[in-house]
């Protein structure tokens, strides 16, 4: 259907704007030459700050936001472009796009962030029944691991459970393709984390986490 396509290519592209490198031009820096090299809000957080990793926070989630709440309305009002998609199914579409957009930006050479802020504001549009189940587990996985990763890779597969128990009944088929699409993506995205897990080289923020071992 043209409309769904049309609503991924914007959010696509929108998501493709990437909160660390443009800010990072800003500071005269460039995030990818810095700590692990991820242009996320983590790596931001470690080598250049807490004011620089909220506002890449916030340029990264509110880009989720407008992907999928502003983005099909714009494409429902193209005539040659609007269909009889609703507004759930244009919204899920680009919606995840822009977190694929995220992941592999087209502006910058597809080296992209994982993706979790973009996808926080995608739910927030698409599903706010999602978010507290998702914050509550990666809360609790941070707390108690005290790996950023691992509690985000956890949270992204709650979103799955979240969607088909809390959300509405019957769940909308593109929500429910939506939600499979992103928890697989995040789970990919932090693979390397699981990796050095195994390997104990991951870092860990030791002050985030309650349960030690004695």
């Amino acid at each position: 259907m043209l409309s769904v396509a049309a609503s991924a290519a914007g959010g696509y592209l929108l998501g493709s704007v990437s909160g660390a490198l443009l800010l990072g031009r800003f500071r005269r820096v460039d995030i990818r030459r810095l700590g692990s090299g991820n242009p996320g809000a983590t790596n931001a957080l470690r080598t250049v700050g807490w004011s620089f990793a909220a506002a890449v926070v916030l340029v990264d989630l509110g880009k989720g936001v407008v992907a999928a709440a502003a983005v099909p309305k714009l494409i429902a009002l193209i005539p040659v472009v609007g269909g009889t998609a609703s507004f759930c199914t244009l919204a899920a579409a680009s919606g995840t796009a822009a977190v694929v957009g995220h992941i592999w930006p087209v502006f910058f050479r597809f080296r992209g962030g994982k993706g979790a802020s973009t996808l926080v504001g995608v739910i927030a549009v698409v599903a706010p029944w999602c978010l507290i189940p998702m914050l509550l587990v990666w809360g609790i996985a941070l707390l108690g691991s005290g790996y950023v990763g691992l509690a985000t890779i956890l949270a992204s597969l709650s979103l799955v459970p979240a969607m088909w128990t809390v959300g509405p009944d019957p769940l909308p088929a593109a929500l429910a393709i939506m939600s499979l699409l992103l928890a697989m993506l995040l789970v990919f995205t932090h693979r390397g984390n699981l990796m050095r897990m195994r390997s104990g080289e991951e870092n860990r923020f030791d002050k985030a986490r309650v349960i030690r071992r004695r």
